[in-house]
């Protein structure tokens, strides 16, 4: 079982001797259960950080970040970033590895097995409390969460509450680390892509019914973009935001810089939206969930991503995020790859 002191001791220490220049992790939030992202560059405020059910974020999306604002400094601090990862938040490491995005130098990575359990829903959790409010979720050593509300302490089996991506994990420890809190624990799936096949046993006519009815509530609020690590661009094929049309703009220029996608949420847009994203994704998405836990509208955007990771398991046997080395799947083709026309 993780211990957050354990956590702590390696932080400080490597704080301490200027190894990073700051942390990525979690600590408590101010304003409800769940945790949030905390930034520590001292080792004073190490006792910030956290560890528990709670720590649902994948903080590899700050990555991004920091490589853009490194970018800007006229002398920036070469330092590594020290960042906690849980084992599906690491294969979003090995994937921006893979695509050159950073280098395995500017990261110390603290990984923390989830081992037998993951990280909790808070949806499942409110519905599962009928109305109670939770003051404090823990681990418990046997596959339990220990849920603290007014009335006092409950174990509540985790696979009740949790997250529908830690039922199907096949990484529930880091994958790649500096150093690694918690055991490595293999779990034995019998179905990866057990959620899919409610969707899947739909007719054609009900699938399209299904996805009409979910893409409809898209608000176009750019949440599920803004939140996933893979969705590092600086200008996103299907929204342009520096190429504004003027008076003055002449039709080569326009025919030059093609505009796919407008912004208001039709059907028609919040279709090539979506489905553009989610191709885009195809062998790079590692399944984190972050997309449809930040989705305002809670439209299923899972199901997507899940299947195209399905597509790329049965046509090529790939697994996205668990070798750096790998070269990603649109990049490189088998002998043995379905259809003539590749070759």
């Amino acid at each position: 079982m993780v211990k957050v002191e354990d956590i702590k001791k390696e932080a400080k220490r490597i704080l301490k001797e200027g190894k990073v220049k700051y942390i990525i992790g979690y600590k408590k939030s101010t304003n409800g259960l769940m945790s949030v992202p905390a930034f520590i560059e001292s080792p004073e405020d190490v006792e910030n950080l956290i560890w528990d059910p709670t720590c649902v974020y994948n903080l590899t999306r700050f990555l991004v970040d920091e490589k853009r604002r490194k970018a800007r400094e006229k002398n920036p601090d070469e330092r590594p970033v020290g960042i906690v990862v849980k084992g599906c938040d690491s294969r979003a490491i090995i994937v921006l590895l893979q695509e050159k995005f950073i280098n395995r130098e500017n990261i110390y990575v603290l990984g923390i097995s989830c081992e037998t359990t993951g990280v909790l829903d808070e949806k499942k959790l409110l519905k599962k409390l009928n109305g109670k409010k939770a003051e404090k979720v823990e681990y418990d050593e046997k596959d339990n969460f220990i849920i603290t509300t007014l009335d006092g302490k409950s174990k509540v089996p985790a696979d009740e509450i949790l997250a529908e991506r830690c039922l199907e994990c096949r990484a529930n420890f880091p994958v790649i680390n500096d150093i690694l809190f918690g055991e490595k624990v293999d779990r034995k799936l019998d179905n990866r892509f057990k959620s899919l096949e409610k969707i899947e046993s739909l007719s054609k006519e009900k699938r399209w019914g299904f996805w009409k009815e979910q893409l409809d509530k898209c608000i176009r609020c750019y949440a599920c973009r803004s939140v996933c690590p893979m969705c590092y661009c600086d200008e996103c094929v299907v929204d342009t935001i520096n190429f504004a049309v003027t008076a003055d703009t002449t039709a080569e220029e326009k025919a030059q810089r093609i505009k796919w996608v407008e912004k208001s949420p039709t059907t028609s847009e919040n279709f090539v939206y979506h489905f553009v994203r989610a191709i885009h994704l195809a062998g790079r998405c590692i399944d984190c969930g972050e997309c449809e836990r930040v989705c305002p509208m809670d439209i299923p955007l899972r199901f997507l991503n899940k299947k195209m990771e399905k597509e790329a398991k049965e046509l090529f046997d790939y697994d996205a995020g668990f070798d750096p080395d790998q070269p990603s799947l649109v990049s490189c083709f088998k002998d043995e790859d379905p259809e003539d026309f590749i070759r």
